[in-house]
């Protein structure tokens, strides 16, 4: 591997990994990007101007130290590169996958800001964690020493397995719990393999468990254990459950057969990734084989189900945004290769109503962008007038997430909420109203990414030990 020079954003110019040929990749689940040769990924990670005030990374909801670890990457030092990255990210390989880069890292890139074009951050991020889990440098977890105190963690999604990682690390005893059979959580079943291979989250599990980590899994709070069981357990409990309930849509006909959540689509064809027994998906029910296929969203979990419909063989995808592409809440890189896939865009449309017992077609209004709303976005606003009728066979709304109501579903009235439903958290400790109870990510902040959930379920697992060491420093005061 030749080491590079820093500073040579202005010599060479950006480039991105290949990608698969879509007339290929838009028929498997496979990964579409490359990895980056050595050379290229020094080369690319050489482009960096190492800024005094570096927004890469003031804008990584992680604070990841970029420059030092794409430095150490230029410089050939991979081990070290991979140590600095891991410093902050208990995941940086899946992060390097799924991060909005173009939002994020990327997006607040100085010299793309100057008109170099951005340095690769996601791709070389990528690259120096496949290539320390390739040289074995990625540590197993082995704790100094064994702690008797336990915590009890409430879902497997990345907050949780962040903060079990931490925690496990520290020596504590770490028990997660999870209603599916499988530990990842939208990681494992709702991410599609063409953006995140499974055996890349399994290689994290194994690890985990590997480490001490038990996981009790087909296991539901408020169905298989109680919620105060599990308090009753541990000395801590950190609630990390995700959200899983559906936004919907009222419209008439939205009732009728074939029109399906996304969260159930997109759950089934991992399902079906991972060989397991799906019958709605083996019905046809969650199979867009042969369909034509509308997709109601703009965020990322609509890019989603767009592009696993054209990997199942569907005869046309479409997709309806109510407002227009450049007010899109979902990633550019991902509409753009949704597109180059073959997916078709209506930008400033919403469905009206549905036609049809098993749904025929969705009638389609068309918007125009209006005065921006208090969010700062332009309104939707309907064209009276303008209504058509697109043929569908399967409708997936893709609309996003809200909280399930944790209180009642466990028994726990005395549980603080948010007027969104959220678990109610101190900020900074992730604390709950209850004692030794903490809760983080989706289920505390609202339906976000994978990286903020990472940062909240390691700032919790901080806050936890805290909390488990204070007992002991009081006794020996």
């Amino acid at each position: 591997m030749a080491k590079q020079s820093l500073l040579k954003f202005v010599q060479i110019d950006k480039q991105t990994p290949d990608k698969r040929p879509p007339d290929l990749r838009a028929h498997d689940f496979a990964e579409i990007y490359d990895e980056y040769s050595p050379d290229r990924a020094a080369e690319q990670a050489g482009r960096c101007s190492q800024c005094g005030v570096p927004y890469c990374q003031t804008h990584c909801p992680l604070h990841n130290n970029i420059p030092d670890w794409l430095m150490l990457t230029a410089q050939g030092r991979l081990q070290e590169a991979y140590e600095v990255a891991q410093m902050t990210n208990t995941f940086p390989e899946i992060c390097g996958r799924i991060c909005p880069q173009d939002r994020l890292c990327e997006g607040n890139c100085v010299i793309e800001k100057a008109g170099h074009g951005t340095v690769t951050i996601g791709a070389v991020e990528k690259y120096i964690t496949e290539t320390a889990w390739e040289n074995g440098w990625v540590a197993p977890i082995r704790p100094d020493f064994e702690r008797t105190e336990s915590v009890g963690i409430i879902g497997a999604g990345p907050g949780g397995l962040a903060a079990a990682d931490m925690l496990r690390r520290a020596g504590v005893q770490v028990t997660v719990y999870d209603r599916y059979d499988r530990a990842g959580g939208l990681m494992a079943y709702g991410i599609p393999g063409f953006k995140l291979e499974k055996h890349v989250v399994e290689r994290r599990n194994a690890q985990l468990a590997d480490g001490g980590v038990s996981f009790e899994l087909g296991c539901e709070v408020g169905r298989d254990i109680g919620f105060e069981d599990i308090r009753a357990r541990h000395d801590a409990v950190l609630i990390a459950t995700g959200v899983y309930k559906s936004r919907e849509l009222e419209a008439p006909g939205v009732g009728a057969d074939g029109i399906v959540r996304a969260i159930d689509y997109l759950t089934a064809s991992s399902r079906k990734y991972f060989g397991d027994a799906v019958p709605e998906f083996d019905s046809g029910e969650l199979d867009a084989a042969g369909k034509r296929v509308v997709v109601i969203g703009g965020g990322d979990t609509a890019m989603d189900c767009v592009r696993t419909a054209m990997r199942q063989g569907a005869k046309s995808v479409k997709c309806l945004y109510r407002r227009d592409r450049d007010n899109m809440p979902g990633s550019l890189r991902e509409v753009a290769n949704a597109e180059e896939e073959g997916i078709e865009f209506a930008w400033l449309t919403a469905p009206k109503g549905f036609r049809g017992d098993g749904v025929e077609g969705v009638i389609i209004q068309q918007m125009r962008l209006g005065r921006p709303d208090i969010t700062g976005r332009r309104a939707p606003e309907v064209i009276e007038g303008a209504d058509y009728t697109e043929p569908a066979d399967l409708v997936i709304k893709a609309l996003g997430f809200e909280p399930e109501d944790i209180p009642a579903l466990w028994g726990v009235p005395e549980l603080e909420v948010t007027r969104w439903g959220t678990v109610r958290t101190d900020n900074q400790s992730h604390a709950t109203n209850l004692p030794g109870v903490y809760a983080a990510g989706d289920i505390a902040r609202g339906a976000s990414l994978v990286v903020w959930a990472i940062r909240d379920g390691r700032e919790a697992a901080q806050a936890i030990l805290q909390s488990l060491e204070t007992p002991a420093r009081i006794a020996a005061e």
